[in-house]
């Protein structure tokens, strides 16, 4: 196996706090930073446990006791609850779109781990992401990840400096399959062989019966879809249950493929329509983080995305004089939906990136 190029020129011996889900990537993770000569103390924060479920807490001990690891429970769920559970209900009730594993990387599990490794005197934080860094004019950037299916730039953009210049990735350069086959060779059976995490954590597969368990009943009722004349076309289940370019579960039938265009919560109205209907050549962007103005601010040659592992758009990026970034598409792009991410590139290098809002 080639050294990861955030393990190879490193001092033997320095610390390093590892962030450990008791997964397969961050078990993984530790093999290698300690084979690098990295002292690895792990630490797995507590931010959510479905049913109760704490069989990840007792899989990274082990893992940590096996390798003579130091490790660390930080129970963070209420800090969880109140920065990231209760924004993904807002902003549903708002009718938008959360982006809650891209605040929850940015806001709360990077900058945890800084605040840690503050406390304890230790230099290095480290995950299990599968991306890379890299230094361009004096900036560190994130930048993809070797494996094309699992790199997780785009939930990177808003890390400042002092987190970046003191990342380490072990995985940057690796595939999940040859993570795997290093857990399996050294004997980490149950890590080699766990599935690998769906969607959200805290509500993987049904978000509409999450929405229920936290509102009041009479918060999410039965509306109207309509068209974009406001003609009634049928009713729907409630407005939070739909999002800006659904396609699927709309629960009718038209004969066409028919999309939510609109929403509006004071309604408790969807517009659908067309895909061309949803098509913009604009957008604009708060809670912004810019790696370097200069690599960014008007140049032509930028990438936009809005949804991981899909479109990749060319755009020009403004600055506008009440402080959100404007970004004027190329082409045109369909579903812009306010409160989802938008991540800025060029070819593989994170520029920053921003959450989209209403116009």
């Amino acid at each position: 196996m080639k050294n990861s190029s955030y393990l190879c020129g490193m001092e033997a011996k320095k610390r390093v706090l590892l962030g450990m889900s008791g997964g397969t990537d961050s078990s993984v993770a530790a093999l290698l930073l300690q084979d690098a000569g990295y002292e690895v103390v792990g630490i797995t924060f507590r931010f959510y446990e479905k049913d109760g479920c704490t069989e990840y807490l007792d899989d990274a001990q082990e893992l940590c006791h096996s390798l003579g690891i130091q490790h660390i429970i930080s129970d963070q769920r209420e800090l969880f609850k109140s920065t990231i559970i209760d924004y993904f209900v807002d902003e549903y009730m708002s009718g938008h779109t959360p982006v809650p594993c891209t605040l929850c990387n940015n806001y709360l599990k990077w900058p945890l781990l800084r605040q840690t490794a503050d406390k304890m005197g230790i230099r290095y934080i480290a995950t299990g992401h599968y991306v890379q860094k890299r230094k361009i004019d004096d900036f560190w950037h994130i930048i993809d990840g070797a494996d094309e299916d699992k790199n997780q730039s785009f939930f990177l953009w808003g890390l400042p400096q002092d987190i970046l210049e003191r990342m380490i990735l072990p995985l940057g350069d690796l595939t999940k399959q040859r993570v795997r086959e290093i857990a399996e060779k050294r004997g980490f059976l149950k890590a080699a062989h766990k599935k690998d995490s769906l969607g959200v954590c805290f509500c993987p597969m049904d978000y509409r019966t999450f929405l229920r368990d936290k509102v009041p009943a009479e918060a999410i009722q039965r509306g109207r879809f309509v068209d974009a004349e406001g003609n009634f076309i049928a009713w729907h289940e409630g407005y939070p249950f739909y999002t800006i370019g659904q396609r699927r579960g709309l629960g009718i039938d038209l004969n066409k493929a028919t999309f939510v265009k609109e929403i509006s919560p004071s309604e408790n109205r969807v517009v659908l329509g067309d895909l061309k209907s949803l098509e913009r050549t604009e957008m604009r962007l708060k809670d912004w983080n810019i790696i370097n103005p200069a690599q960014l601010i008007g140049q032509d040659d930028v990438i936009v995305k809005i949804r991981y592992r899909k479109q990749a758009n060319r755009c020009k990026v403004t600055l506008l004089p009440d402080n959100t970034l404007h970004i004027q598409l190329h082409k045109p792009l369909a579903a812009i939906a306010p409160g989802q991410a938008a991540a800025l590139y060029r070819d593989d290098v994170v520029l920053g990136g921003g959450i989209i809002i209403e116009e």
